[in-house]
């Protein structure tokens, strides 16, 4: 086990895409097809169900005050509002009237929908799945979406129809898991894998990385886009712990490729291995790489970049200017005094 630890040492990105091209595959249409659908809503459904199931909400409501935030911080006010993969109502827990009047909450498991939070917000539930939104064209002032695009096959599909959705100069925020999210699950999982079975195999799925996200957007059609991460790090006491909250918060694998069963001693040695690596004297800790994007949908309001050939001077013009401009200044003249002091003298 010594020699494993010091010759794999495992970082971020080490081994985290072996399988992430690998195992994908294109479905009837064409559309790379990464995950079950019909398993992550079972999946949801029965997290959703549980008698403790709020007690696996703190991720959620963590992600959802961030994206309230960012929402709140664009100063205007949105009369109708799409919060997809809603669940409870994340993001309306913290968003107020004056920002929303009207949030209609969508998610493909209509238990998640149950039981909502309290928020000022008048909101109306609807069962949607997020690449076919059952919504009219230009329907919407403000598209949200929290901690649910993450299991989209299509994503390219769930983007065009946000922006089919959103009126011109419309707003979709956007917070999703990326590319770092779990690292530690996963290299643990494969060095374990590697000593006890001599190979490895997906059991984190695959996340898209922020440049990916952005480009998307980009290409899509979102203009005036911003992007940027955050990290949100868990101590648990041990492993087990961990697994069992992702399966509280309806997180679990459904990759079409995942692996059914782990080897008991297998996963014995990856709660040792995760230990030692990244473990201290409060447990052990598991990142989630948070992605956030703003996008607008085009409108003849917003700034538009000026025509190529367009300037009336060049940059080598300002430049000289700039050091004329420094040349006429007159020295500043420096007096040292003694008599006053900022600092406190010793006592």
């Amino acid at each position: 086990m010594a020699t494993l630890l010091k010759a794999l040492q495992c970082s971020r990105r080490t081994l985290v895409s072996t399988f992430c091209l690998s195992h994908r595959g294109l479905n009837s249409a064409g559309v790379m097809d990464v995950f079950d659908r019909a398993l992550k809503r079972k999946q949801k459904r029965w997290a959703a169900e549980r008698d403790d199931a709020a007690h696996f909400d703190y991720l959620r409501r963590k992600v959802g005050e961030m994206v309230a935030d960012r929402t709140m911080d664009i100063s205007r006010s949105f009369p109708v509002a799409l919060d997809v993969g809603a669940g409870r109502g994340y993001v309306s827990e913290h968003i107020t009237k004056e920002t929303v009047e009207l949030m209609i909450q969508t998610d493909i498991a209509a238990a998640c929908l149950n039981n909502p939070l309290p928020t000022d917000v008048h909101n109306l539930r609807v069962l949607a799945d997020e690449e076919n939104l059952p919504f009219a064209d230009d329907a919407f002032h403000l598209v949200v979406s929290s901690l649910a695009f993450h299991w989209i096959n299509n994503l390219p599909k769930a983007f065009s129809e946000v922006l089919r959705v959103l009126r011109p100069d419309g707003a979709f925020v956007l917070a999703m898991l990326g590319a770092d999210s779990l690292y530690e699950l996963r290299c643990s999982l494969q060095l374990a894998e590697q000593e006890r079975e001599g190979g490895i195999s997906p059991h984190i799925s695959p996340f898209t990385s922020l440049t990916d996200v952005g480009d998307l957007l980009a290409r899509i059609g979102f203009n005036l886009l911003t992007v940027d991460s955050d990290e949100i790090v868990v101590i648990y006491p041990s492993v087990y712990h961990l697994l069992d909250d992702l399966q509280g918060m309806g997180e679990s694998n459904c990759a079409w490729q995942r692996r059914l069963l782990l080897h008991r001693d297998t996963l014995a040695a990856a709660a040792a291995i995760y230990h030692e690596l990244y473990g201290g004297k409060d447990g052990v800790p598991a990142t989630f790489h948070v992605l956030h994007a703003i996008g607008w949908k085009p409108h003849e309001s917003q700034a538009q970049p000026a025509c190529r050939g367009s300037a009336t001077a060049s940059f080598a013009e300002l430049e000289r200017l700039r050091n004329t401009q420094r040349s006429q200044r007159s020295p500043t003249s420096t007096t040292e005094s003694h008599g006053d002091s900022n600092v406190a003298p010793n006592s």
